[in-house]
């Protein structure tokens, strides 16, 4: 996972820097929440020192779209009360093999955006810190907000419950839960959500100072049903992709068998459920956005794109490289009677964490 799980790096014309328009979309719906975070956290007394961490940073404009919007927040906010501004202290994390080359490049503009339209000469420090976040980061009380967008839906590993004792495949053609997947696959999967999500919230709370918080934006369900609505659509038609091309003998059906996405869509009431259980942080708000997955003008080419961007190294890694234009090629004719239908949407979940210990 550590290896293959990115997205597509630099600025070519499949990379997620290219083509991250519904991430994008959905840091600028969520702005007035992040803000509003911020104030939460300076209404309370903090030293000169302010430490933000991008969990999930991935690589592109949307990294310093967040960064900005926060760094920004923070400035208005010591305005407004005659505070002095603080030292800013900005950690970027992803899995190892993230394109932090990318961002590094970019630092230079980054900088010299904040001094000349934020006024934050020489006090904002950027560290790259490259790792899994679903393991302990940080040293204990050293942060005020911790950002994740578009991360917290990717899982730790693949469920382990998939596979019966023999090693034969539960979820047969498919590449995630469907409304054909039986119980046990959706069971495992959801297992694994709990393990890692309470990990996740276990870790952070070391790290965050009391009073701090956690803005997360990830994609959920609006149902307690599994595999039948919103984001799955999406995986269901890849699916159908791959089984387009085992029909055209082009993909071996145990290849397609054997291949499952390490991604969980929770429920709302499983995501508070979690919450309530692991016990270091209290909801200050939960929200649910329906958002199209396409935007005005968006055909089944550019969505295909947009999930090429994201998924191309785990697909490309399990199924080969001399496939993936075929392949995404098929995704977007697919995609295409999807969009003509215009009635899915995706379930963007909002959640602003207070730790109170």
């Amino acid at each position: 996972m550590a290896t293959h799980l990115h997205m597509n790096q630099g600025t070519g014309k499949t990379s997620y820097a290219k083509h991250s328009w519904v991430q994008k979309h959905g840091l600028e719906v969520v702005k007035p929440i992040t803000e509003d975070a911020v104030s939460n956290i300076l209404s309370a007394d903090f030293t000169d020192s302010f430490a933000i961490v991008d969990l999930g940073c991935s690589s592109g404009p949307n990294t310093f779209f967040a960064l900005i919007t926060i760094i920004r927040a923070v400035c208005a906010r010591c305005q407004e009360n005659s505070r002095p501004m603080p030292e800013f202290q900005v950690y970027l994390n992803d899995l190892p093999e993230n394109d932090f080359n990318s961002i590094f490049r970019a630092l230079p503009l980054f900088y010299e955006l904040m001094r000349e339209k934020d006024g934050v000469p020489g006090s904002c420090f950027v560290a790259g810190v490259p790792n899994t976040f679903y393991c302990r980061l940080f040293p204990a009380n050293s942060l005020h907000l911790v950002h994740s967008s578009y991360s917290l839906h990717w899982r730790s590993q693949v469920p382990s419950g998939l596979y019966d004792e023999n090693g034969n495949p539960l979820n047969k053609g498919n590449i995630y839960i469907s409304e054909a997947s039986p119980p046990s696959v959706r069971e495992a999967y959801l297992q694994q959500f709990q393990k890692d999500f309470s990990s996740f919230l276990r870790f952070r709370s070391q790290e965050v100072v009391r009073g701090g918080c956690m803005v997360l934006i990830f994609f959920g369900r609006s149902s307690t049903q599994q595999g039948d609505e919103e984001f799955h659509f999406l995986w269901t038609v890849l699916s159908q992709a791959i089984r387009n091309l085992v029909s055209k003998g082009l993909v071996e059906e145990e290849k397609l068998d054997s291949f499952d996405l390490p991604f969980y869509d929770p429920s709302a009431q499983e995501v508070e459920e979690e919450v309530k259980r692991e016990g270091s942080f209290t909801i200050a708000r939960f929200e649910q956005l329906p958002l199209a997955p396409w935007g005005a003008n968006k055909s089944g080419k550019d969505l295909a794109l947009t999930m090429r961007a994201v998924v191309e190294p785990l697909v490309k890694y399990h199924f080969g490289e001399e496939l993936m234009d075929m392949l995404f090629e098929e995704y977007a004719q697919l995609l295409q009677f999807e969009i003509n239908g215009g009635k899915k949407k995706h379930v963007h979940f909002v959640l602003v964490l207070k730790n109170t210990k």
